[in-house]
């Protein structure tokens, strides 16, 4: 499958807003650094990998990630996915476990606490298809 996406950057870009509004929402940042469940995230059709923490005491963000292999902590969770399935997810039009089951999702680690995940990052959906239809229509599913 071939990116949606115009170039790497793009989608560091857009994820990089994805993650910065569920990190700063007054529901969703507060839940997911007290779920407290470091992942890494390979998007292997773009050569890219993320890794995300919950923000730490002295810092103000719920989240924290980095676009490297070299973070000084160690990721719970393993996904691998393409940057479609990303886009996808995040449209709500990706079940996480029937992509899992498909093959489309490569997982590792603590699967349970990222499924848990799913019900606290709902909200983002909606959000994302905004900015998607706004400002990234090529990306609409």
């Amino acid at each position: 499958m071939a990116t949606p996406f115009t170039s790497a950057e793009e989608f560091r870009e857009v994820m990089d807003r994805v993650f910065t509004m569920m990190s700063e929402d007054p529901e969703m940042g507060p839940k997911l650094r007290d779920a407290d469940v470091p992942q890494r995230f390979e998007f292997g059709d773009l050569d890219l990998v993320m890794n995300v923490r919950a923000g730490q005491p002295q810092e103000a963000a719920n989240l924290y990630w980095e676009w490297t292999d070299e973070v000084p902590w160690s990721p719970s969770v393993r996904m691998k996915m393409s940057s479609e399935t990303a886009n996808r997810y995040f449209q709500g039009r990706e079940n996480v476990a029937f992509a899992i089951a498909r093959g489309r999702i490569k997982t590792g680690g603590d699967i349970k606490a990222a499924l848990q995940l799913i019900p606290i990052t709902k909200p983002i959906y909606e959000r994302y298809r905004t900015v998607v239809a706004d400002e990234y229509p090529h990306l609409t599913i």
